[in-house]
């Protein structure tokens, strides 16, 4: 049994891709998940001179030891001006700080979604080419756009070609544990 951490990284108490993370864990079966919500999660932001002060934030810490014992990740990541958040970016920041390889060995499910028709493709695409360098296994990928018209709580995906697709990566994924 793997130990499976799942999270968004988004902030946000409404938060989309929590929703695609939260709907995508429930498929899982016979894993030890841990699922974390962020918006309850704050560090602040990354500096030189912040972290020779005052060192690194117990948030981060505790967040950091988590992903360090997972031996994998799903996680969907949300798209701010064509990049990954600035709450997302700051979070890889002060994780790469502490430990260069803080995803040795960890292989990841990596999603986006977005309300718009992209899917925040462009937030999974310097995801993806970033978590490599610290260690991580990129070994599914899935872009769910128009989140909106294409997913709802009770269902999860309805889109039926996108539902397919959903559970094509996530079986591969599922494959690599």
């Amino acid at each position: 049994m793997a130990a499976v951490l799942a999270f968004a990284g988004s902030n946000s108490s409404s938060s989309i891709n929590f929703s695609l993370v939260k709907h995508t864990v429930s498929l899982i079966q016979g894993q030890d998940i841990e699922l974390i919500n962020m918006a309850s999660t704050t560090f602040p932001m990354y500096g030189e001179d912040r972290e020779k002060q005052l060192g690194f934030p117990e948030a981060l810490v505790k967040m950091q030891r988590k992903i360090e014992k997972a031996d994998a990740l799903v996680l969907s990541v949300n798209e701010h001006n064509g990049g990954p958040s600035a709450y997302f970016k700051n979070l890889l920041d002060w994780l790469s700080r502490s430990n260069k390889k803080y995803l040795q060995d960890t292989k990841v499910f990596l999603m986006s979604t977005s309300p718009g028709q992209r899917g925040a493709i462009g937030a999974q695409e310097y995801v993806k080419n970033s978590l490599p360098r610290v260690g991580g296994e990129v070994v599914a990928t899935f872009t769910l756009p128009s989140f909106k018209t294409n997913f709802n709580e009770s269902e999860g995906i309805v889109d039926p070609k996108l539902k397919e697709d959903h559970r094509n990566a996530l079986n591969r994924f599922i494959s690599e544990l």
